[in-house]
């Protein structure tokens, strides 16, 4: 972990992205990407044992799928992650579309 860190690090810096830290035992700093490490280790990890590399990836692969296509989160109004993202590019397009131009 250490060298991937340092790496991640590097490429952070040469590509200007700004890194920031959450501070120990305060999770609820980064809520979104907890609770989905929460979901994934308790719907996925937890529930499989792995026999090999590819194993691990068509499983997960299975579980991203369903997580992002197939089950409802309360958090999105009991949509899936796919239709409240196609909901928001309509509504974006929608908006658009309805300003109109005038000369």
């Amino acid at each position: 972990t250490e060298f991937t860190s340092k790496a991640i690090l590097k490429w952070a810096n040469v590509n200007k992205v700004e890194w920031h830290y959450i501070d120990p035992g305060k999770p609820q700093q980064n809520g979104f990407i907890e609770s989905f490490n929460g979901s994934l280790r308790d719907e996925c990890l937890n529930e499989e044992i792995f026999d090999s590399l590819a194993d691990a990836r068509r499983t997960l692969a299975l579980w991203r799928y369903d997580y992002n296509h197939v089950r409802p989160h309360s958090s999105l109004g009991n949509q899936t992650p796919a239709e409240a993202r196609r909901a928001l590019e309509q509504s974006e397009t929608d908006h658009y579309q309805t300003q109109g131009l005038s000369l």
